[in-house]
């Protein structure tokens, strides 16, 4: 892996995006979430199955950044289910991502290739909502800065952060305010100086190790 120019598009942590579809009176429910690890994969899961308990079948598919991926059709037809699931999130060029689709049976077979039009179609419904709702975000290599600022600073620190290509991560407030900046790798450097200069010298900042970081 080339840390210097590796990223790639998961699900914000934290979010579920969720989609239905319905195929002869069959219900499709897709859900994807944010996961990092096949462990992470196989709770999210679970936590799926434990909410549609009376479901027929729950398909789950994953990628996770190292391109290890996994997929299942539970009790589907083979290649049916976890295969075109699978197929939408490499072709979204989604990773560190799974999607599970629950199955509520309908009384209708769809036969194969309607099962796999349905697992598939939910899938990119569920990613479709992924996007309107801003759920899907860019990962690549980047630094956290934190700066202690007087109350009176806070609003200049924070223009000064976006126009160097940094965003706020998060903020506490005590007796200054301090605030998590992340930066794409690289583009921290204009930052610190800006505020170097603002602060006459003193050093306000101080720069996490590099990592990668959803932006």
């Amino acid at each position: 892996m080339d840390v210097g120019t590796h990223r790639y598009l998961t699900i914000a942590t934290g979010a579920e995006p969720e989609a239905e579809l319905e195929a002869k009176r069959s219900r499709f429910i897709a859900r994807l979430g944010h996961v990092s690890s096949e462990r992470e994969a196989k709770a999210f899961a679970q936590g799926v199955r434990e909410a549609h308990r009376d479901a027929r079948h729950h398909v789950v598919a994953w990628v996770l950044a190292d391109n290890r991926r996994w997929s299942t059709d539970d009790g589907e037809p083979q290649g049916t289910g976890g295969h075109p699931v699978l197929d939408v999130l490499e072709g979204e060029g989604l990773k560190d991502a799974i999607c599970v689709v629950t199955r509520y049976f309908g009384g209708t077979l769809l036969g194969a290739g309607g099962l796999v039009r349905a697992y598939g179609g939910a899938a990119r419904e569920a990613v479709s909502a992924a996007r309107e709702l801003g759920a899907i975000v860019e990962v690549r290599l980047g630094v956290t800065v934190y700066v202690d600022v007087p109350y009176a600073l806070h609003d200049r620190c924070v223009r000064l952060a976006e126009e160097c290509g940094g965003e706020v991560a998060e903020r506490l407030f005590a007796e200054d305010v301090t605030l998590s900046l992340r930066f794409p790798a690289g583009s921290k450097e204009p930052f610190l100086a800006a505020m170097r200069e603002l602060a006459n010298g003193e050093e306000l900042c101080r720069v996490g190790e590099p990592r990668y970081l959803q932006f």
